[in-house]
């Protein structure tokens, strides 16, 4: 087995993988990058079992054959590396040799035969959706899933398409994403829940301005794109009923410029209770008062703010890291917050900035104000 690869092309593409290998494995083999050589193409894989990523990158060759390489000394070597030439050579007694200018490194290899396969998807449903809405739909909605264990289905973001729109949504049970486009319909109406580490890579990783297959059935699903492909497995649950946690009517509406709302909000937070984080918001005509306090050490923060507000005098409590989070996701010069009663849930949508056939919808849930 003999391949020239440019450096520079390699490391990319190593670095694109990278991030699906685990710092602890339970098998040894997933430390390793397969690669698989057909002749001028090389197929790279890396795997933790629940989420396999592939690329092909031009090389020099004329052999077919494949192994497994290890990944950390591989990426470790080949960040010292200027751009430049390296050739691959498989040597005796599993050992593999790097050729570059300055001089030559052997490192062992282990047998393609004990990487894992990617699991074949069948009864497949498809889908075609571009790379920047996809990424746009997992930036306005991963950073709203929970963590909690119990209750895997909200630690992923629910795909539902139907043949009127494909919407994305995630939710902890404290606050809750809707990101929709109209503009692009599913003839299968389809659901299903992706896990948040092959969404990660997924932003990170996919290229910008091509389409995206994404092949799925009740267990796995795959999307591909040029040389790019993920294949993952998926969330096994209900996702919750999302709709009816969501108020038909909240008549009390603000309306703010989101960063101006967002940068007082960050200043008077950091006065807020540290486990709480609990900012007031006390709306009277057309202004805002935001408040924090830490009883526990003496601290008080309160700004006033200019705001279009139409309805009944209001004090309401929310957590301020979620209300932050929530703007900072957002474009638009303005945003409407509205409300209802103190204990029930704010609904944050942006005024401006959206795309034709676009449409998010943000709920938080509010905390509860002492007297």
């Amino acid at each position: 087995m003999k391949f020239i690869v440019a450096s520079s092309s390699l490391l990319k593409h190593l670095q694109m993988l990278g991030g699906v290998i685990n710092s602890n494995n339970t098998m040894p083999i997933l430390d390793n990058f397969l690669f698989e050589l057909d002749q001028n193409k090389l197929k790279i894989t890396a795997s933790d079992l629940e989420t396999t990523v592939s690329t092909i990158i031009d090389v020099e060759s004329e052999d077919v054959e494949s192994i497994c390489v290890p990944s950390k000394i591989l990426l470790d070597t080949l960040k010292t590396f200027p751009s430049q030439p390296l050739t691959f050579l498989k040597k005796e007694n599993n050992q593999l040799e790097i050729i570059s200018e300055q001089g030559q490194y052997q490192l062992s290899y282990l047998s393609a035969d004990e990487f894992p396969e990617v699991p074949e998807l069948e009864d497949i449903r498809s889908t075609t959706i571009a790379s920047n809405i996809l990424v746009e739909a997992i930036n306005k909605t991963l950073f709203a899933t929970g963590n909690d264990e119990h209750r895997p289905v909200m630690t992923g973001v629910y795909f539902e398409w139907s043949n009127e729109a494909c919407r994305f949504v995630a939710t902890d049970a404290h606050r809750l994403i809707k990101y929709t486009r109209n503009d692009i319909q599913s003839t299968d109406g389809s659901n299903f829940i992706m896990p948040k580490k092959p969404l990660n890579l997924l932003k990170n990783i996919l290229p910008a301005g091509e389409d995206v297959l994404v092949d799925y059935n009740e267990i796995n699903t795959r999307f591909s794109t040029g040389q790019i492909t993920i294949t993952c497995r998926l969330i096994d649950g209900k996702y919750p009923a999302y709709n009816a946690v969501i108020p038909k009517e909240n008549p009390n509406v603000m309306t703010i410029n989101r960063t101006m709302f967002l940068n007082s909000l960050r200043r008077v937070a950091i006065f807020a209770n540290k486990s709480t984080h609990l900012v007031r918001l006390k709306l009277n005509g057309n202004q805002l008062l935001i408040s924090a306090e830490d009883v526990d050490f003496s601290n008080k923060a309160e700004e006033k703010l200019p705001c279009d507000y139409n309805g009944e005098d209001l004090q309401i409590g929310f957590n301020a890291k979620f209300l932050s989070e929530m703007l900072q996701n957002l474009q638009s010069d303005d945003i409407t917050l509205s409300m209802s009663e103190p204990n029930r849930a704010g609904i944050i949508r942006p005024v401006d900035g959206l795309e034709e056939g676009e449409d998010i919808l943000m709920l938080v849930m509010p905390l509860m104000l002492s007297a």
